[in-house]
């Protein structure tokens, strides 16, 4: 990166770079090895097990998948994601993933660097983003498999370091690890760009040229600052021709808006709990330590506090067999840890005997307050009032993605711009083949903030980006 830093960040360039891309988690990563020259073509003699998308493949023979119609391509295709693009590209990676199969990509990878698109990544963290956050021993939701990106599998670089896969999954170590590693052996390094904060993205239209022409496509300035190992920070201000937007959501956690929710022992993150057990803090002998919430991010605090016998009280608002609770989507047999939970869950409510020492759960128990002194003031199903005492909370209730680099924090670029953003109800909308904003010419979202929360998934945003960047550089005259 450091031609970057000495070009780019040190001065303004008066050239204006073509993509900025904004977070390097896995969808950034997938995205600017496809913009560095890589490029997917089918493997000659290749015969995928979908006979439509087999027929559609044989139509251009030696025609990059980058240069061929996603929307033909991807039409009747079915499986576990809404986005036509994330099917195709997961289709052509994993044929037959969702039977058992382990039918080998149909792709083959070229590099062509006469192909390649200038780009930036900018993370704050090292390339792999949000994953480096995560404790290091939690076993991944996906199937070790379903983390990897293109041409280069999980399981064979886990072999080369001598790792092995929990019940086919990673931990979040590993793949931590293994996007680190992706970057450099890809070549890619040289585009990323760590320890950089986005404070601000603003967009307009460039002034003409002295011939009078004006670049109809807007520009974009995007302002942050970079921070050094001695923690000093330096301001920087880049253009761009296009920016994509691949940050996550995992920056701002949801909050309950409970009277209370600031005091200092409440906390809205798992490794709250992982430096008070590391310093003490908590231990068997404290009190409960509370959890809020019914998704798996609950749950791995709950597995977590178990295994270092910390006591715990998990509260919840559903009941536990709705169907909407995300262990009863889970298959047992792959995820055995969250069915115990689940089964705890179930099994132990604040009325029954504990059949499991130091663990009690209270589900459609609305919190009403936390007390200075330590005290949670629960409303049960009866509209009983109910206080425990507590030795540190963990609020685990899903997060929000944090645009407030942009306009109006990224609110008019929402499928309904009248409710907050959310990955899961209310994600970017953009064009279902290319990802750009249907709001904002040359603004593009991939990931989560896209509606694709798996990262099997999130490579189809990459696919689409890509292809629309590449058509758009194929429209420029000479």
């Amino acid at each position: 990166m450091s031609h970057w830093r000495k070009d780019h960040f040190g001065a303004s360039s008066s050239e204006p770079l073509k993509v900025i891309i904004i977070g390097n988690g896995p969808s950034g990563i997938c995205l600017s090895y496809l913009l560095s020259g890589y490029t997917p073509y089918v493997k000659p003699g290749a015969v995928h097990p979908h006979p439509l998308l087999q027929r559609k493949l044989l139509e251009a023979p030696g025609v990059s998948i980058l240069d061929q119609d996603l929307d033909y391509l991807s039409e009747g295709l079915e499986g576990r994601c809404e986005s036509p693009v994330a099917l195709l590209f997961d289709a052509l990676l994993r044929p037959d993933t969702d039977f058992g199969g382990n039918i080998e990509s149909v792709l083959t990878w070229k590099l062509q660097k006469e192909r390649a698109i200038p780009h930036v990544v900018l993370g704050r963290n090292l390339p792999g983003g949000a994953w480096h956050s995560i404790e290091g021993s939690m076993v991944t939701l996906s199937q070790g498999q379903w983390m990897g990106l293109p041409d280069l599998q999980v399981k064979d670089w886990m072999r080369k370091k001598r790792r092995g896969l929990r019940n086919s999954r990673a931990t979040a170590g590993d793949i931590a690890h293994y996007y680190r590693d992706y970057v450099n052996k890809k070549g890619l390094g040289h585009n990323f760009v760590s320890g950089a904060v986005v404070t601000a993205v603003k967009w307009g239209t460039p002034e003409p040229s002295g011939s009078g022409a004006q670049d109809p496509s807007p520009l974009f300035q995007v302002s942050g600052f970079l921070t050094a190992e001695d923690q000093s920070q330096q301001p920087f201000s880049l253009c761009a021709r296009n920016v994509v937007l691949a940050t996550g959501t995992s920056d701002s956690p949801a909050r309950l808006g409970t009277p209370g929710e600031a005091l200092p022992f409440v906390h809205h993150e798992l490794s709250a709990l992982e430096v008070a057990t590391r310093a003490g803090t908590v231990t068997p002998a404290s009190d409960p330590v509370l959890i809020i919430g019914a998704g798996l991010s609950a749950a791995d605090a709950v597995l977590y506090a178990r295994h270092y016998n910390i006591p715990v009280i998990h509260a919840f608002r559903r009941p536990v067999d709705d169907p909407r609770l995300v262990f009863n989507q889970l298959p047992k047999m792959l995820y055995p840890e969250y069915h115990k939970v689940h089964q705890m869950m179930r099994e132990q409510s604040i009325l029954s005997p504990s059949p499991y020492e130091g663990y009690r759960s209270l589900p459609e128990h609305q919190l009403l307050l936390f007390k200075e002194d330590r005290q949670a003031v629960f409303q049960d199903p009866k509209g009983l009032q109910k206080v425990f005492g507590i030795s540190l909370v963990l609020v685990l209730i899903g997060s929000h993605p944090n645009l407030s680099f942009l306009p109006g924090a990224g609110a008019d670029l929402a499928v309904d711009p009248d409710q907050p953003l959310s990955a899961k109800r209310n994600p970017i909308d953009v064009d279902t083949f290319t990802y750009q904003s249907t709001q904002q010419e040359g603004l593009y979202a991939v990931g989560p903030l896209a509606g694709d929360n798996f990262v099997r998934f999130v490579q189809g945003g990459a696919l689409a980006v890509a292809s629309s960047l590449l058509k758009k550089e194929a429209r420029k005259p000479p």
